[in-house]
């Protein structure tokens, strides 16, 4: 052995300074990645000059959940060059080390450490097999894997959805001129050191990641930053801290409100810009659980202060579009309306007491009508006032009145026709065929019954559409959709009824076509297919040069158009057998052809045509 001053002797420079003097002098494009252990990271960087260093303490720290210690040394870092977290390579795993999967495990703890390495500065680095789940601690020497593993489908599947967008967006983390580290205020007025929560921007572009390295659920204030270095024009060196408003560049005035989303749920949120200022952002976050918010924009309040009651609404929750909560806060006394006349408590209470062969006469009948008079007088005089429109609210309350009665009487209907028997058992038979107790089947006939006149009290002249188009513009179909569920009907079947809705509003005079007979049912059938939400909903699809569509979404299209007509034609006048038989008659010509055609789209044509 030497003594130091015998090797201070022989070696009187640092070998490793010499070594990375000479490379960048005569091989200035080579790549020096040093590996160091016990927090010696910084000094291979900072005092040797490396280029970049394996940042041993983010794996060993935030596994052992060392989190004080692992945010001190951020801030060290910051408070002596920030410049040196961008040569850190932090990693989950090496082949010296334990596997990822065996250290951090597969849940929200492992996708915390894992979002981290990817939206702080410096390189992120995965390990063999990390992605995939693999077990097996590899070495260097190793040629091939010896154990048979197979890959976890789920862990690759949650990779792909929440790490892996967040690789592709680097260019927003990778940057220290704007880093900042802030510390986690709790209510009772401490830091918790537990909370990692750091802003960054690239451009106009902003993030701000916070996370929850512990098994516990904690709530607080994101608001002032740790302090890092600032050198001014003079090469001064001096700290400086901010708070989380001037780190994401945002306006303090009361008047200015920030949104942005987080990438992990896809919700969007909304605050006002001076009060992050003045009290920072709060969050609420389970263990292990992560938030990394993006696209951060401010709008100016209106006005109206229409965002100013939307984030008073929302009250800190997330939403999936601002923009349309926004609606739904200005049209809130319209769907408070409309939910009083859409809901399943009002439909059950309407099929319990419709008119049957058992029970012609039912006590509740005539309150149930009042009841539905009172609640579509009061949404029509809501819409009304919305649109400033001139239409009478009376007319169409007596209209749905009268629809009502006609949907209610419906399971009499075989009595009350005078037709002849065999006419008249086909044209009931057919209608007898779905109307029964389906909540479904009734949900979407009163639905249909309250919505598709809705535009006649702002317009007489195409007021079909203007109905159908508030279906969607005004989110009343969200409002029908969420109701049916509310009956046990499944999401996909609620959207769709949705869709039947909108196309039976915007063609329940159908029947009134006054073509020649032999050419009715072509007409009524050409202006079904010229609605692309006809062609949606009876599946319309090209296949080897032949436009095809679906047998049973044909088919289910017609009856709802024979019902609907049914209910308008009896609505206005209760003895229209002629006309029932008429509507029966195109709808069974359609419903012929159809099944000859092979339910080939252009043979339905030609054969309805003939």
């Amino acid at each position: 052995g030497l003594t130091k001053g015998q090797f201070d002797e022989l070696i009187p420079i640092e070998f490793w300074r010499e070594v990375v003097d000479r490379v960048a002098q005569e091989v200035p494009d080579t790549l020096l990645l040093a590996e160091a252990f016990w927090l010696m990271e910084g000094y291979f960087v900072r005092t040797l000059g490396m280029h970049r260093v394996y940042n041993s303490a983010f794996m060993n720290m935030l596994r052992d959940e060392k989190n004080t210690e692992y945010r001190l040394a951020i801030k060290n870092t910051l408070e002596f060059d920030p410049e040196i977290l961008k040569r850190y390579v932090n990693f989950m795993s090496n082949p010296d080390e334990r596997t990822a999967v065996d250290q951090f495990g597969k849940d929200d703890k492992y996708f915390g450490i894992c979002t981290l390495m990817a939206t702080l500065p410096g390189l992120p680095m995965i390990g063999h097999g990390q992605v995939e789940g693999f077990t097996e601690k590899y070495g260097m020497e190793y040629r091939r894997a010896y154990w048979e593993e197979t890959a976890d489908s789920y862990l690759i599947e949650r990779h792909e959805r929440e790490i892996f967008p967040l690789f592709r967006k680097r260019y927003l983390f990778a940057e220290v001129n704007d880093f900042l580290l802030y510390d986690f205020y709790t209510p009772e007025g401490y830091v918790n050191e537990d909370v990692f929560a750091y802003s960054n921007c690239s451009g106009d572009q902003r993030s701000l990641v916070i996370y929850q390295n512990k098994f516990a659920s904690t709530r607080g204030w994101v608001r002032t930053s740790a302090a890092f270095l600032v050198k001014d024009a003079s090469g001064e060196r001096r700290l400086a801290q901010k708070s989380l408003g001037e780190g994401l560049g945002l306006t303090n005035s009361a008047n200015h409100f920030c949104i942005f989303r987080d990438m992990v749920s896809g919700l969007e949120y909304i605050r006002n810009s001076r009060e992050i200022y003045e009290q920072g952002l709060y969050a609420e976050l389970e263990a292990y659980k992560c938030q990394v918010f993006i696209d951060f924009r401010e709008v100016v309040d209106d006005e109206w202060h229409q965002y100013a009651h939307l984030a008073n609404y929302l009250q800190g929750r997330g939403v999936p579009d601002i923009n349309e909560a926004m609606r739904e806060v200005f049209l809130q006394p319209i769907h408070n309306r409309f939910r009083e006349l859409i809901n399943p408590g009002l439909f059950h209470w309407i099929v319990d007491n419709r008119l049957t062969v058992a029970e012609p006469e039912n006590e509740n009948y005539a309150a149930v009508l009042e009841e539905v008079d009172y609640k579509a007088r009061l949404l029509l005089a809501e819409i009304k006032d919305l649109t400033q429109a001139s239409g009478d609210p009376d007319t169409l309350v007596k209209d749905i009145h009268a629809k009502l009665v006609a949907l209610m009487s419906l399971p009499l209907l075989d009595i009350q026709l005078d037709l002849q028997p065999k006419q008249e058992a086909k044209a009931t038979k057919y209608l007898f065929s779905r109307l029964d107790r389906d909540p479904l089947v009734w949900g979407t006939a009163l639905t249909w019954i309250f919505t598709h006149n809705l535009g006649k009290i702002y317009s007489e002249e195409g007021y079909e559409e203007v109905s159908r188009s508030w279906i969607d513009e005004w989110l009343l179909g969200k409002v029908i959709a969420g109701a049916l569920q509310d009956m046990q009907i499944e999401q996909s079947a609620a959207w769709r009824t949705v869709s039947l809705i909108k196309i039976l509003a915007g063609h329940h005079t159908w029947h009134q076509e006054q073509s020649p007979e032999k050419e009715r049912a072509n007409k009524v059938l050409q202006g079904w297919l010229k609605d692309s939400e006809v062609q949606r909903f009876i599946g319309v699809n090209r296949y080897q040069d032949t436009l095809w569509f679906n047998k049973e979404s044909f088919n289910e299209l017609l009856w709802w158009m024979y019902v609907t007509a049914l209910i308008q034609t009896r609505s206005e006048c209760e003895e229209a057998e002629e006309d029932i038989l008429n509507i029966y008659q195109v709808v069974k010509q359609i419903q012929a052809a159809s099944e000859e055609s092979g339910y080939k789209l252009e043979k339905l044509l030609e054969n309805v045509k003939g």
